[in-house]
């Protein structure tokens, strides 16, 4: 699953300047568009702003953000910080995984419709348990609410929740 079409690239380094302290910068704005890091990325950008691939692999593996992998359109993310954890959390998560055939490796489905996610805090502890779908905020989840929240997913949008943006 390669890429060809490097205009998001090409338009970010002309917005933020082609040299390499706007490594971090292109890497965000190609993740926004692709949902995650290609590798064909990496040989471009370097070419590009004139650093060595191993440069610009090294800045998108020591941000935890970035990812490497495809990511769902979804994008569940599910608090396990102490204030979710304490307030059940775990099966919550439990309960998402269940729904997708997930589990702790794997975290995204084969249509890549859906990408599941821990998280250590999601800054929303007075709304725990907490999780989030795409950076909206869905407060004082229930495995039943959280199922609930699944299968709307895959059947339409969701309808209601808090941006957490």
């Amino acid at each position: 699953m390669g890429i060809s079409d490097f205009s998001v690239v090409d338009r970010t380094m002309a917005e933020l300047g082609a040299d390499p302290s706007s490594i971090v910068g292109v890497l965000q704005a190609a993740q926004e568009h692709y949902r995650y890091l290609p590798k064909e990325l990496f040989f471009y950008m370097a070419k590009k702003l004139g650093v060595s691939v191993s440069r610009v692999y090294g800045v998108a593996t020591f941000y935890e953000n970035f990812s490497l992998e495809p990511k769902g359109k979804y994008l569940i993310k599910v608090c396990d910080g102490t204030a979710c954890h304490v307030r059940k959390s775990t099966p919550v998560l439990e309960r998402v995984r269940k729904e997708l055939a997930l589990d702790g490796k794997k975290k995204s489905t084969d249509d890549l419709l859906f990408t599941v996610e821990t998280v250590s805090c999601l800054g929303a502890c007075g709304l725990a348990p907490v999780l989030t779908v795409n950076d909206v905020a869905y407060p004082s989840m229930t495995p039943d609410r959280a199922a609930a929240l699944v299968t709307e997913l895959k059947t339409s949008e969701p309808k209601e929740g808090i941006d957490a943006a």
